[in-house]
């Protein structure tokens, strides 16, 4: 086998099965080629009577030579008597699933994700990887594992899924940092549940219908006036529960009829504001301290969700599976039936990708059949039919 050079490694096919390619000057230095095409730069030497395969990096992050360098470094250590391994050994054994799972949230989820996110990593990590699980040591996991998780929440698909996609995240840190194997991640090739998607539109009367019941609620004081003005503004401009939640008064644009915000979902975006919405947010009381529009029960911070207001105003307006998000869904379907183009109906709802608004598409269909009818009935084309008893 010749020289591993870039050339060489660029020009590595992959097989049915992982392939070696081995170096001829440099004894046990080789390539991996997976199956999927990836090309790993691997050391496999002898430590007394027990063989090692060392992963030394990817192919890009690293050069042949940088490979080869770290190769000779290894081997040095070995002529030592060293084992260039035990220390990623004794940190793999020594790392407990539960104890990684915790480090992740804090080093990945936290400093890398956006708020909202983040809390939602922490809660399907805390509600759903078992006891069990966690106690296990992080090389010990294996796909039976997550695939038994997944198969135990089969009655909750969407959930099940979701916490599957945040596993995938998981072991791929840990592969990153040395606690497992590089492509050994256990949950990749569990396959997701079939999911139906939860689309609910409110039609104009359920609207004016749960109009109706904040009225009530707020009639009664039953319920914070923020919590109302928030779903309110929820209803009227289609805005995400994050973006609304987070947003001050500083971001208010009166006369322009916007909010401005410096980061959402999707980076910065405008929320434009009707004359009604602008007419919630003048009803709004100010606190004194706080910058937040939602202002929450602590001194200087906003609401942190709208979860148990919500299930009580949404079952008075005899909607009990309505979720906050089809607010969103429900302004877009009327945008949609007012004969607005999907891009302008994209940039309303701060869409980053033409295809997130492309799932409305089917909804035009139904102006469209209106202005057909309209348009037919007032076309005297057709001759009166005769009705012709039997």
């Amino acid at each position: 086998m010749p020289k591993i050079t870039k050339r060489l490694v660029e020009a590595a096919a992959p097989s049915a099965k992982d392939a070696f390619l081995w170096d001829d000057e440099l004894t046990g230095y080789g390539l991996k080629v997976t199956p999927a095409g990836k090309k790993v730069f691997i050391l496999q030497y002898r430590v007394g009577r027990q063989s090692r395969r060392m992963t030394l990096g990817a192919f890009g992050p690293i050069t042949p030579d940088q490979a080869r360098s770290l190769a000779q470094a290894a081997l040095r250590s070995v002529a030592r008597g060293e084992d260039p391994m035990a220390k990623r050994i004794a940190k793999r054994e020594a790392s407990l699933t539960g104890d990684l799972l915790d480090q992740f949230l804090k080093e990945h989820a936290e400093s890398k994700l956006k708020g909202r996110s983040s809390a939602e990593y922490r809660r399907l990590i805390t509600k759903l990887v078992p006891a069990r699980l966690r106690r296990m040591p992080i090389t010990e996991v294996s796909r039976a594992n997550v695939a038994q998780l997944h198969n135990s929440l089969s009655a909750t698909p969407y959930q099940a899924n979701r916490l599957l996609a945040v596993l995938r995240k998981f072991f791929n840190w840990c592969e990153r940092n040395g606690f497992r194997p590089d492509l050994t991640n256990p949950a990749l090739h569990v396959e997701l549940y079939r999911e139906r998607k939860r689309e609910r539109f409110l039609s104009p009367a359920e609207i004016a219908q749960l109009g109706e019941v904040l009225s009530e609620v707020e009639a009664e004081g039953s319920a914070s006036p923020y919590v109302i003005a928030a779903v309110r503004l929820l209803i009227l401009t289609g805005a995400r529960l994050n973006e609304i939640l987070s947003a001050q008064w500083d971001w208010l644009d009166s006369g322009a009829g916007c909010i401005r915000l410096p980061d959402s979902k999707t980076g910065a975006k405008t929320i434009y504001l009707s004359a009604p919405a602008l007419q919630v947010l003048d009803s709004i009381p100010r606190l004194e301290g706080n910058p937040y529009i939602i202002c929450g029960q602590k001194k200087g911070s906003s609401l942190v969700n709208l979860q148990k207001p919500w299930s009580t105003i949404r079952k008075r307006a005899g909607f009990p599976d309505l979720r906050i998000h089809d607010l969103r869904h429900s302004f877009a379907s009327i945008a949609v039936a007012s004969g607005m183009s999907l891009p302008m109906i994209g940039k309303l709802l701060g869409h980053s990708q033409p295809q997130t608004t492309a799932r409305y598409a089917h909804l035009a269909d139904d102006p469209m059949k209106h202005a057909a009818s309209l348009i037919g009935s007032r076309i005297d084309i057709l001759p009166k039919l005769r009705v012709i008893n039997a």
